[in-house]
């Protein structure tokens, strides 16, 4: 066999295992994990963050919902304090993700209702840059949460990065078969989700958002979590140990336009 038809085979052969452990998957009742995308719009303080505000909920929410985006989260931060706004975009599966910018632009009620700021002028811009990852959701919360649903509800931020993808994927398992997550849901450790980062920057890392109802809630949810013996336990495993090289830790509450 030539070298050119032995590779092809090994992909074909390749692929078909790997569409044939979907289907396995699929047919013992595996949840489907979500894909989501995590964006950051830098943008000023007063006229620039008001009307991205505006424009999100008019415009671009309505439109994500109708190409079967949501729920989307939109969150202002609080600590450190910033007129930069977090976008939350829930995708139930690659294409979608791939596929939600044509869709969003063809939408006609989207460009009408949007107009404002889609038609401003080079020099009044909507906002300054966007950050955007793409991470894949953790089998143990396979799809967005809402947990909080108060209007005085916070939500938490978090990033780890490792060292090392092995290290990296070690932490995804100390939070979906280990017991970290499951003792986060026990203690009022509210998951809005968990998602491996598969491109963005600060590579290997996983990322996370909490949800409370208040910061006294989540005060005393870190106590209870941080006293609890279960904790204890699982990071005193050695299969654990320096998993999490850095942490950024951020404090959100959420725009009046927010789904989440």
């Amino acid at each position: 066999m030539q070298r050119r038809e032995f590779l092809g085979a090994v992909g074909v052969a390749g692929a078909a295992a790997m569409g044939a452990a979907a289907e396995t998957a699929r047919a013992a009742g595996a949840p489907k994990k979500q894909y989501l995308e995590l964006r950051l719009y830098s943008c000023d303080a007063g006229a620039m963050r008001e009307g991205l505000e505006t424009f999100l909920g008019k415009a671009a929410i309505p439109a994500w919902n109708r190409a079967g985006i949501k729920p989307v989260g939109v969150f202002g931060l609080t600590e450190p304090p910033s007129a930069d706004l977090y976008v939350l975009l829930p995708h139930e599966s690659i294409e979608s993700f791939a596929e939600a910018p044509h869709r969003v632009w063809a939408d006609a009620a989207y460009q009408k209702d949007g107009a404002a700021l889609l038609d401003t002028p080079k020099k009044e811009p909507p906002y300054k840059r966007i950050e955007s990852s793409l991470m894949l959701a953790f089998d143990g919360i396979p799809k967005v949460e809402v947990p909080a649903t108060k209007d005085t509800r916070v939500f938490q931020l978090r990033t780890y990065e490792s060292h090392c993808a092995e290290r990296a994927m070690r932490k995804i398992e100390m939070f979906n078969t280990g017991g970290e997550l499951a003792l986060f849901r026990r203690t009022g450790m509210n998951p809005v989700f968990f998602g491996q980062s598969l491109v963005g920057p600060k590579l290997p890392n996983l990322t996370y958002m909490l949800g409370f109802d208040d910061m006294e809630a989540k005060d005393a949810a870190w106590k209870t979590f941080g006293d609890h013996p279960e904790w204890k336990t699982i990071r005193s495993d050695p299969k654990y140990k320096d998993t999490v090289s850095n942490i950024t830790n951020l404090m959100l509450r959420p725009a009046a336009c927010s789904q989440i």
